[in-house]
Formats: structure tokens, sequence, C-alpha cells
């Protein structure tokens, strides 16, 4: 047995190097040199990230890792690069200290890192080199994607869409081209056939597709109605394939529930936005839908959307956004059923549902079997804890400025922007100046790579603090709206609770309120602020932590099943 015990990290970038299993090659590379080293490298000190981009640092894979080596477990690490720890120099410099500090050896594969100041030197170049080669990459990926489009060659394109397949260059004798797939193409004319001359909704096309036994690109039996409305809006059916019609950009944070069935961090943390219709670049290939249907089926689309804005019902639902199983995961969404089985027209009740317990979602099989709930017994039960904290808005603005005036994790009062702005600037004159003076030969190389060396990584715990307090700082500003919007809704609270109407008490509860969990009779309310303890209600108890506070009622009347009297 060794004297100490190993573990390895592989990375790749996209979903295709980890469907062609190019991560594979990392891992036996590094197992090879851990057997060459004498190492024992045990089942669960395998830490992989497949897909996961380098220029983040939240990857599952490395975060596993890296709780290892700070609680001792771990001891060396075998990377095969450093671009495959990180992309960005700053990140590296982090990781590497972090690991330092754990005990923890890193040995590369493509380079043997010692102890000198040179070979530290070596590694932060490396870091430099890869985050100038990862942007470099996806400037020249960019450009040459545009200009190929612009020539009209769909080599611009990776994919083609339902109907199609794509053909790349290598297997098209040079040209890359888009192939009209016979089967799938008929299921496309039928499709616009269906909702341009039938008119029927995009729901009863996923029925008919189903029933016609058409799968999707992936394989499913069960299509949706968003994919429906993705693929009646290309144009490419028309013969006009369009590049260049969306961007990514950076994904602003998620303010409801959280998603269900996403644990783990996003692997490219972006949102996808539309560009400008005069710089998207049309690129002719085969048509398969006759431009006057494909006009009549836009018109249509266009004419549900102005239906659905136009209802004369509007928001009906106080909770919407809200609201999530405990057993599966999925939201809940409202229904309405009619009070009376036999007098439809009578009334109607409100209802919240999980879509987990639609099986025409699932292929015909529910996922979960929570029941329904009324939905005026919900919004009541909710709408009375936040009213007893609307009650004391005190205690919530308190609550706000005690989060205000606490310094986030990492930072310290010492982290202000400004002093880290200009520690920073000080710290690249600095590095500036050795470069010159090394260039005019004040110095050798051995006094200049120490002092670099010390100098960038210096400069990289300047930036990481930098963002920290950024982020801080935005932060404060979020906390000082929300403690004016409270302002706002105490002056009502003085008014008078009882003459809210429906809009201000929906704005007031997605303020307080993070998200409601119904798991059965068990409704739990997570307050974003701690709500003022009442002992004197029975059958509901608090339970208090330190971002956020639950509230636990029990609803056994709201669990009535549709239709019944009441």
């Amino acid at each position: 047995m060794p004297d100490h015990r190993v573990a390895l990290y592989a990375r790749v970038s996209t979903e295709q190097q980890a469907r062609d299993n190019a991560i594979a090659s990392q891992v036996a590379a590094l197992r090879e040199r851990i057997a060459a080293d004498g190492g024992q490298l045990e089942p669960d000190d395998v830490y992989v990230d497949e897909g996961y981009s380098g220029s983040v640092l939240l990857r599952p894979g490395l975060e596993r890792l890296r709780d290892a080596v700070a609680t001792g477990v771990v001891e060396r690490v075998y990377v095969l690069a450093p671009d495959r720890l990180a992309r960005r120099y700053a990140h590296q410099v982090l990781l590497m200290e972090e690991f330092r500090r754990g005990g923890a050896e890193v040995t590369f594969l493509n380079h043997a890192l010692g102890g000198t100041a040179e070979d530290d030197l070596l590694l932060q170049v490396q870091g430099v080199i890869a985050e100038y080669e990862r942007a470099k990459i996806l400037e020249r990926g960019r450009r040459g994607r545009r200009h190929a489009a612009r020539s009209g060659l769909l080599s611009a394109f990776t994919t083609a869409p339902f109907g199609y397949r794509y053909i790349p260059k290598g297997m098209g004798g040079g040209v890359a081209r888009f192939e009209v797939d016979p089967e799938e193409a008929r299921f496309v004319r039928l499709i616009f056939a269906w909702v341009g001359l039938e008119r029927v909704s995009l729901r009863e096309v996923c029925r008919r597709l189903k029933q016609a036994g058409c799968r999707t690109r992936r394989g499913g039996a069960l299509w949706y109605a968003s994919t429906i409305h993705g693929v009646l809006r290309n144009t490419t059916y028309i013969g006009k394939a369009i590049y260049g019609h969306a961007r990514y950009v950076t994904a602003p944070p998620k303010l409801l529930r959280p998603l269900r069935g996403h644990p783990l961090p996003c692997k490219r943390p972006s949102a996808r936005v539309v560009v400008p219709r005069e710089e998207w670049i049309e690129v002719p290939v085969p048509a398969l839908v006759d431009p006057a249907v494909f006009d009549a089926v836009q018109e249509q689309l266009d004419e549900n959307r102005r239906r659905k804005r136009e209802s004369h019902k509007g928001p009906r639902w106080l909770l919407q956004g809200l609201t999530v199983c405990r057993r599966c995961g999925y939201a809940y969404y409202g229904k309405a059923a009619p009070r009376s089985d036999w007098k439809k027209s009578k009334d109607e009740l409100c209802y919240y549902r999980c879509i987990g317990t639609d099986g025409g979602r699932f292929d015909g099989h529910a996922v979960c079997d929570n029941p329904q709930i009324r939905g005026d017994f919900l919004e009541g039960a909710v709408w009375e804890r936040v009213r007893a904290v609307l009650e004391d808005p005190g205690r919530v603005a308190d609550e706000y400025r005690r989060r205000l005036s606490a310094p986030p994790a990492g930072t310290s009062e010492a982290d202000d922007i400004a002093l880290l702005d200009r520690q920073a600037a000080s710290l690249r004159r600095g590095i500036g100046r050795l470069i010159d003076g090394y260039a005019k030969g004040l110095f050798d190389r051995a006094e200049f790579e120490p002092r670099v060396a010390g100098l960038r990584s210096r400069l990289a715990q300047v930036e990481e603090r930098q963002r920290v307090a950024a982020e801080a700082a935005e932060a404060a500003r979020e906390l000082t709206v929300i403690i004016g919007r409270l302002d706002e809704f105490a002056a009502r609270v003085r008014q008078g609770l009882d003459g809210i109407d429906w809009q201000g008490k929906r704005d007031i509860i997605r303020t307080l309120v993070r998200r409601i969990e119904i798991d059965g009779g068990h409704v739990e309310v997570v307050f974003r602020v701690p709500p003022p303890p009442t002992p004197q209600d029975h059958g509901q108890t608090w339970q208090h932590c330190p971002a956020e506070s639950r509230a636990h009622l029990r609803l056994a009347r709201a669990l009535a099943p549709v239709g019944a009297r009441l």
C-alpha cells in the first residue's frame, strides 16, 4: 500500500466530446501514470466532469475533489494539463493555492512541476496562454462560421432541424449540406397542414404525432407544444436557414422556485437572447413547405397569441410560480373545475394541481400521486401567514438590515471596491515595471521570475476579492430596494390590509415568499425572512434557519375532490 492516497481529475468541455468518450483517453493516461508512480487509485477517487466548460469553477466533479482535498483525504492529484483544471488564469492560481493549503500535491502529465519559482512561473504562463487560447478559439470560430454563412455555406451550422440530416464536410465531399429525411419531412408537412389549414391546436398536433408513431429527433414518443411551436416558426422549412438569430449572454439569477430535475449546477450558465432581425444571415436550403402554407401558419400562431392575451378573465392564480410538489419536484399549476357535475354553468372551483400527476405529459403514466388542493383554501392560508408578517413590518425591515450589514462569506469590511481597484491597479503597474526592468537588463532572470510570480499570485487574489465584493455590493443594492418596497407595503398595512386588491396581495406574496412546498395536506410556506411567532395557533410549527423560514400548515379541507359539493 502506498503511503499516500491519490486521485485523478479529468474534464471535457462539450457534450459531443462526452458522447464520443473523449474523456476515456484522459482517464486511461492518468491511470497509467498513477500505476507507474506506484500509486493505488480507489474507485471513489476518480473525479470527472463531462460536458462542463473550464471557464467556470462550479463543476460537480471539481467540487467533490476540492472537498476531499480540504478534508485531507487526498494527498496527490493527477491532471492531464492545467487547462483541464481551469481555463482561466485566476481560477488556476486559486485552485493551486487551495490544493497546497490542503496538503495535496498536483501532478500534470504534460509538465513535471517542482517547487522552484521557475516551475510556478511556467504554470502561471500556461494558465495565461490557456485563457488566451480559449478566447481566441471562440473568436476565430465565431468569425469563421459567420463568414461561411455570408458565403452561403452550411458549414456554419452544426446540426439540422427535424426533417433534415446534417452532412458535414468530411462526409459530403468537402461541402456541408442539409439532406432531406423523407419520413421526417412527411411529418413536417403534416404539422404545417394541420395548423395552417385545419387550424388545430398545438397540443392536438402532439396527440396526432403520438398516435401516428412519430418519434422525436432523440427517439422519444412524447411531443411538446413548445417543440411544435419552434418547428412552425422555423424558416428553414421554406428554404431559408437563419444563422445568428440568437446569442448567449450570462444568465440572470433565478428568483423563484428552483427548477425541477436540476440539482447540479448549470454546465454553461448562459441565457439565449434574440438578435435583431437585420443582423440575421439567410442561407439557402431545400424547402419542405410551401410559403403560402407557412404564412398561414404564422397568422394562426399570431392569432392564438392575441386570443390568449385578450382573455377577459384576467389573472386568476395568486400563487403562480411559487408552488412546488415536495414529492416529485414538479411545479403546481392552476386548474378550474365546475362546482357541480350536473350544472356546469353554476360556478367554478379553482385547484392547484401537480404537473407530475398528469399522465398525458409523461407518455400516459403519472409520476406523482400528490392530490390536488383547493385554490381558495391554499391562497387564504398563505395570505394569513403573509399578513402576520406584514402586521409587524419593523421586524421584517430589521431582518433585511441585518443581512445588509452582515458581510458575506469570504469578504471583510476592508474589502472596499475602490480600495481593491487601487490595489489591482498598483499590482498591474508593478508587474509592468518588473517587465520593463527585466527588458532593460536591470536584474537577471533569477530575480525576475519569483518577483513577477508573486505579484501575479497577489493580483489573482485581489481580482477574486473584487468579484466577491462586487457581488456583495449588488446584493446590498437589491436588499435596499426590497426595504423600500417593504416601506410601501407597511404604508398599505397602516391603511388596512382588508382593502388591498388582488394585485397588491400578489405583489406582497411574491416579495416575502420564496416558495410553497405541498405534500398532501401538509403545506410548507418558505419565507424570505423569519415571520413573527404565533404560539396561539394550533396545528402549526415554525422552523427557523439563517436564510429563510418555514411555516407548516395543515389544510385537510383543501383536498376536496373535483366537483365535490361543499
